[in-house]
C-alpha cells in the first residue's frame, strides 16, 4: 500500500474537503437543518491509505470502504490512527462477515437476517456492539440489495433482539432520479419510515442517503449521514506511476 502521494495531491484532498465541507453547512442552511447535523464520510475505496491520511490529517475521522479485503488491509495498515471510524458499505457476502465484525465500527448494508446474525455472532467480546443501518431498496430495483419497507419492521424487531449489534439507523441507494423533485420523492417514503423508529428508539439516529449527485435532495430529505467519495480523492489513479 506504499504508494506515494504527492504534496499537491494532499493539498487537493484538503481543499475539496473543505468545499464538500462547505457545500453540506450550505444545504443544511438552505432546507433548514440543524448545523452540523448532517455528517460527511469520506468514500475511499480503490483509494491508497497515503490519500486517507492526508484526508486525516485535515481533520476527516470517518471513512467508508466497499470491499472487505480492502478494508481490512486499511484498518491494519491505519492502526496508529484509533481515532479513524470505520464504514463499511458494501454488499456483505457471508463468508466475509467475520473479518468485517472484528475490525469495522459501523456497517450500513445489513439486509438479510442471516448477515445480521452472524455480525452479532462473530462480534469480538472485547469491542462495543457494532453499529448498523438496515438497507432499505426504496427504488424496487430487483438487482439491488435491501429489505422493502414492507419487511422493515420485521428486519428492525430482529436486529434488535441481536446482542453484539446496535441498531443505528437505515441506509438506501436509489435509482437514478432525473431531477431534484424527483429524488426527493422517493426518498419520502424512506424519511417517514425512520421518523417513526426514531421516535421509538433514541439509538436510531442515522438516514445513511446521499452521494455527489443527490445530496441536496438527501440533505432535504433528512440525511443525517452522506457519502461521498470522487469530489474528495479525485478519480485520480494513484497508482499509475508518473
Amino acid at each position: 500500500m506504499g504508494v506515494d502521494v504527492k504534496d499537491e495531491d494532499r493539498k487537493a484532498i484538503a481543499a475539496n474537503l473543505a468545499l464538500v465541507s462547505q457545500q453540506i453547512a450550505l444545504l443544511e442552511q438552505q432546507y433548514h437543518r440543524i448545523a452540523g447535523s448532517v455528517r460527511l464520510l469520506a468514500v475511499s475505496k480503490t483509494k491508497p491509505v497515503e490519500a486517507l491520511e492526508a484526508a486525516y490529517h485535515v481533520g476527516q475521522r470517518a471513512f467508508g470502504e466497499n470491499y472487505v479485503q480492502e478494508a481490512v488491509d486499511k484498518y491494519h495498515a491505519l492502526s496508529h490512527l484509533t481515532d479513524i471510524e470505520w464504514h463499511f458499505i458494501g454488499p456483505i457476502q457471508s463468508n466475509k462477515s467475520r473479518l468485517i465484525a472484528q475490525t469495522m465500527a459501523w456497517v450500513h448494508s445489513v439486509d438479510r437476517e442471516k448477515i445480521a446474525r452472524r455480525l452479532s455472532e462473530q462480534r469480538p467480546d472485547n469491542l462495543p456492539p457494532l453499529n448498523v443501518c438496515i438497507q432499505v431498496n426504496i427504488s424496487g430495483e430487483e438487482s439491488k440489495a435491501g429489505v422493502s419497507l414492507s419487511e422493515l419492521d420485521d428486519m428492525v424487531a430482529l436486529v434488535n433482539h441481536l446482542p453484539n449489534i446496535q441498531l443505528r439507523g437505515l441506509m438506501a441507494i436509489p435509482a437514478p432520479q432525473v431531477d431534484h423533485d424527483a429524488q426527493c420523492r422517493v426518498y419520502e417514503p424512506l424519511q417517514q419510515a425512520f421518523i417513526e423508529l426514531s421516535k421509538s428508539d433514541r439509538m436510531i439516529d442515522t438516514l445513511s442517503i446521499g452521494m455527489s449527485a443527490d445530496l441536496p435532495a438527501a440533505i432535504a430529505s433528512g440525511s443525517t449521514m452522506v457519502r461521498v467519495g470522487t469530489a474528495i480523492f479525485g478519480a485520480r489513479d494513484y497508482s499509475a506511476k508518473a
